[in-house]
């Protein structure tokens, strides 16, 4: 017997993605409101059980959309899911130093010391380290090395990921932005080198004047580029979509809209990205390149599930999660064709 649905549950990530901008746009709400759904946020509640969910997926009526690292963990420990659409949106990867290293390119890496950071007394999935160790090693892989080429130096950091938003910590900003640690410990002298990708990973070279030693965020092979960023799934747990279903595909056929909206309205849908990351439109026209309006498209085609399932192994390769799964499984096709019948009826 189907619960009766009141309310459901969303989060996502601050990052080039069509939940992102339908949300903005308001067409999230409109869209459930319409069948008497109230849209609640995952990130802007104030109970941090409530928040841990963004990560974890633990909030039955939930969907999600961002980074595939915490749904490829929550899977892995057993949260009930279903991956319903994809997005591709390729974005600026980098190994950066200062001028003063005498790095200039990514063979110059071999024996330096490369900085990650990490939480070790986080309870959640770590992943930030988990996305500069990949960043690392697709560097390194380019020029022939491994991370035994390196040093790697871990950076700890006892701040928690599940920081409530406009926290006075964030100074009367929406977040905190990355690599902070990074930054300290490269003006201290304490590494050589480390891993940015982003907007934000733009305007922090930028900033300092770092000289890029390895730019990979559009390479041809789909391997070097997969990273926590790319692709990024929208998610559903198995409740919603087994309990109800129709709107799931709801949900599927708005966010799917995106595309062709973004396609017709390029500089707003950049607004919108620039808006949901808290960076200048340029950063983003920049790290994601002139053609991010056509790359925010829904779907799930094979080369995309191909890609979760090497990142998958990845993380389980270096112990970021403990338990195996077949990552084909966790797709469910039949939302999206739905969504598709029905933008064609």
């Amino acid at each position: 017997m189907a619960t009766p649905l009141s309310s459901v549950w969303y989060t996502r990530c601050p990052a080039p993605t069509p939940l992102s901008i339908a949300h903005q746009l308001g067409w999230i709400d409109r869209q459930f409101r319409a069948a008497g759904v109230c849209v609640r946020s995952i990130r802007d509640s104030k109970d941090p059980a409530i928040r841990q969910s963004h990560f974890t997926h633990a909030l039955d009526y939930s969907f999600r959309q961002g980074g595939n690292i915490p749904p490829i963990w929550a899977r892995s420990g057993g949260r009930e899911t279903r991956v319903v659409g994809i997005t591709t949106t390729d974005e600026f990867q980098a190994i950066i130093a200062l001028p003063s290293s005498g790095i200039r390119t990514g063979a110059g890496l071999k024996g330096r010391r490369l900085g990650a950071p990490r939480k070790p007394v986080e309870k959640i999935v770590d992943f930030q380290r988990a996305t500069a160790l990949k960043g690392i090693v697709s560097a390194l892989s380019l020029e022939g090395l491994t991370h035994d080429d390196v040093e790697l130096v871990y950076l700890d950091s006892a701040e928690a990921n599940l920081i409530e938003r406009g926290n006075a910590v964030f100074l009367g900003l929406k977040r905190r932005y990355p690599y902070g640690d990074e930054l300290l410990a490269l003006a201290r002298g304490e590494i050589d080198a480390f891993f940015v990708k982003g907007a934000e990973g733009v305007v922090l070279a930028n900033q300092i004047g770092a000289v890029v030693v390895s730019d990979f965020g559009f390479h041809p092979d789909a391997k070097i580029r997969i990273n926590n960023g790319t692709p990024r799934p929208l998610t559903v747990d198995a409740r919603f979509l087994d309990e109800h279903f129709d709107r799931v595909v709801d949900l599927v056929a708005t966010v799917g809209q995106v595309a062709g909206w973004a396609e017709t309205n390029p500089d707003d849908a950049v607004r919108l990205i620039a808006n949901e990351i808290g960076v200048g439109e340029d950063a983003i026209w920049a790290a994601n390149g002139p053609d991010i309006h056509r790359h925010l498209t829904l779907s799930l085609d094979d080369d995309q599930i191909e890609a979760f399932d090497h990142f998958k192994r990845f993380l389980l390769e270096w112990g970021f999660i403990t338990a195996d799964f077949d990552v084909f499984s966790w797709i469910d096709r039949r939302p999206l064709e739905a969504a598709t019948r029905r933008a064609v009826a």
